[in-house]
C-alpha cells in the first residue's frame, strides 16, 4: 500500500501544484487512501520532495530531477572523508584530497551537477575545479 501510495502522491505533484501537506492529504483521501498528515509528512521526506517556486511564484512540491539529486548524501560523505583543504586562485579552486582519493572526489563533484563548476583537472592528491571569471581578462 506505501508503494503505491507514494507513486500516487508523485503522479499528484506532477498534475497539480500542490503547496501545503493538508492538500495532499486531502487528494489522497479522495482517491481513496486512508492517511494522515502525518504519514504524508514520512512519504515526502522518503521521496525526497523539494519545494520549488511553481508557475504562480508560490512554492510547490516537486520530486527530485535526477537520481544524482537523490544520492546526494553519498557524494557529500565521499568529499567529507576526502578533503584536505583548498585554496582559490583567479578562478581555480583547488581542493587537495588524501592521496588516491582526487578522482573519487572530482566524481563526486561532477555528480552533484554545481553549475558554478564549468571543468576539473584531477591528480593523485589534487582537485582543481574552474569556475567562471567574474570579469573578463582583457
Amino acid at each position: 500500500m506505501k508503494t503505491v501510495r507514494q507513486q500516487r502522491i508523485l503522479e499528484l505533484i506532477q498534475m497539480h501544484d500542490i503547496e501545503k501537506q493538508e492538500e495532499l492529504v486531502q487528494m489522497l483521501c479522495e482517491d481513496g487512501f486512508d492517511v494522515t498528515q502525518a504519514t504524508v509528512s514520512r512519504d515526502i521526506s522518503q521521496l525526497r520532495l523539494k519545494k520549488v517556486s511553481g508557475k504562480n511564484g508560490k512554492l510547490v512540491y516537486k520530486a527530485a530531477e535526477s537520481k544524482h539529486q537523490q544520492a546526494e548524501p553519498k557524494y557529500l560523505r565521499i568529499l567529507k572523508e576526502s578533503y584536505v583543504s583548498m585554496d582559490m586562485a583567479m578562478n581555480i579552486l583547488v581542493i587537495k584530497t588524501v592521496s588516491g582519493m582526487a578522482m573519487a572526489a572530482a566524481a563526486a563533484l561532477d555528480a552533484c551537477h554545481f553549475s558554478e563548476i564549468v571543468g576539473c583537472i584531477v591528480m593523485i592528491r589534487l582537485c582543481a575545479r574552474f569556475v567562471p571569471c567574474p570579469t573578463p581578462f582583457i
